[in-house]
């Protein structure tokens, strides 16, 4: 039950910001710092964090309804998390800079990630 509950939780913070991020990508990216460049930022970021994250929405919400999907929605939490942890650990390596608020996320997407690969493994 704690899977499910988690998962639905999941599906509805990814079509929030999916939602937002295809409505309106140039707001959602100014408010985390990020300024959208050249002639396809705004189409990429309608595609990649809209898309994307309405994709994983729909798998995390046939998982929380489907006990048969609640691995493969876990996986692709963990998988996407996990990328972003990748990614954070680079820039941290590289000695990037971001706003606060930026490294809050990146707790956030660790703490995401950690529980959907502890949830999977458990289910495997």
């Amino acid at each position: 039950m704690i899977v499910r509950i988690f998962l639905a939780l999941t599906a509805l913070m990814y079509i929030a910001f999916g939602y937002w991020s295809i409505t309106d990508p140039v707001g959602m990216v100014t408010r985390l710092g990020v300024e959208i460049g050249g002639p396809s930022g705004v189409f990429e970021m309608r595609g990649i964090f809209g898309g994307v994250s309405l994709g994983l929405a729909s798998l995390c919400a046939l998982g929380a309804l489907r006990a048969r999907f609640e691995f493969a929605a876990l996986c692709g939490i963990a998988a996407y998390m996990g990328g972003y942890v990748i990614g954070r650990s680079a820039s941290f390596f590289y000695g990037d800079s971001a706003l606060s608020s930026n490294w809050y996320f990146a707790g956030f997407e660790l703490v995401m990630f950690v529980i959907a690969a502890v949830l999977a493994a458990r289910k495997a």
